[in-house]
């Protein structure tokens, strides 16, 4: 379990073209020490000690915060981590705010992971996107906390300006390359009241629409999933500010973004196996939950066969085991191997 501490624009003077983190994290005011102990004190009702709890600062980048200020969100929930024997600190920042100095003032508290915000690895990207770093950046702030024992997360987005889905596989395989212990993909969306929206209503810039969201992370998520990578989000959290007609433009923002991207990933894994067994009759048997994303949201991938006239049928197993069982003309496809990416697909089925 996350407890999210929102930091917003703390610490970042910069203002990237996507960048509204008032809307984005639902917070529009600093929390001060009152309402930061209320909120943890709130998640931690009825805690047992039985899972794994971290207190994560997100929203802005922490390290640029003043260092007197991080120590004071730092002492604060170390309190709580030590009170109730809680799994460590998470922080998010960016890479040029990382240094030796930096990471030598966190390492006096129980800072278990930082999450630095990569979101692209290519030079024409970030100017475009007015990141103001550079991906040299990037390897040095990985190279310093490599240097530690805390946690290396790397998120990225796709479809900032000037990105393309080629240069958006490219950085998820730098990234993966770098070897971070987790990551998080997020489509670029536009927020109210920044650059992007300005572009988008001037014409200079166009977002992905949902399906090519979804076609871009169907292709990028088996590369993290085949190398290991946990993959701690896909898409933006839903929040009263974070929707269609509130604080979104436009852009592929849905609230279960995540399912559908590995939807699509069981339908064209289906696809390739009634191909390459020569597009005879195909029977796919899963339990419920695998079930409803064979067929898809709305019934969209079972529809989609049906149209297209394809021998294919989807049949529920029994049980609640987490698998897929092929068969074709009677005869069991034993000897085709599940990829990685869909077994981690089971294990993520049921959540965000």
């Amino acid at each position: 379990m996350i407890i999210p501490i929102f930091v917003s624009h703390q610490g970042c003077p910069n203002d990237c073209v996507f960048c509204n983190q008032k809307r984005i994290t639902g917070v529009k005011d600093v929390f001060d020490e009152r309402q930061i102990r209320h909120h943890i004190e709130s998640y931690l009702e009825g805690f047992k000690g039985d899972k794994t709890v971290e207190i994560a600062f997100f929203g802005g980048s922490f390290t640029g915060i003043h260092p007197e200020i991080q120590k004071q969100y730092l002492k604060l929930a170390t309190e709580y981590i030590r009170k109730y024997q809680l799994d460590g600190i998470r922080l998010s920042t960016r890479p040029d705010y990382i240094d030796e100095h930096i990471l030598k003032l966190l390492s006096y508290y129980p800072v278990k992971a930082i999450e630095l915000g990569v979101q692209s690895l290519d030079p024409e990207v970030l100017e475009a996107s007015q990141r103001n770093h550079t991906a040299e950046d990037v390897y040095k702030a990985v190279h310093y906390i490599k240097n530690t024992s805390i946690e290396l997360g790397l998120q990225m987005m796709i479809g900032l300006p000037k990105d393309t889905l080629i240069k958006s596989l490219q950085t998820a395989k730098k990234i993966i390359a770098l070897k971070p212990h987790t990551t998080r993909i997020y489509p670029t969306i536009i927020m109210k009241d920044t650059e992007l929206e300005n572009m988008y209503h001037q014409g200079t810039y166009e977002p992905l629409s949902l399906d090519e969201g979804i076609e871009w992370t169907s292709q990028i998520l088996p590369l993290f999933y085949e190398a290991g990578i946990t993959v701690l989000r896909v898409g933006l959290q839903a929040s009263e500010e974070v929707d269609l007609g509130k604080g979104i433009v436009a852009g592929p923002y849905h609230p279960a973004f995540r399912q559908l991207v590995e939807e699509k990933m069981l339908h064209e894994f289906i696809l390739k196996v009634y191909e390459d067994n020569g597009e005879k009759p195909l029977v796919v048997y899963a339990n419920q939950r695998i079930y409803q994303s064979l067929i898809g949201h709305k019934r969209k991938y079972l529809n989609d066969i049906k149209k297209q006239g394809l021998p294919i049928q989807f049949k529920r197993a029994n049980g609640e085991r987490c698998s897929l069982l092929l068969e074709s003309e009677g005869r069991k496809l034993n000897d085709i191997p599940i990829p990685k990416y869909l077994r981690s697909f089971e294990k993520h089925s049921s959540s965000e």
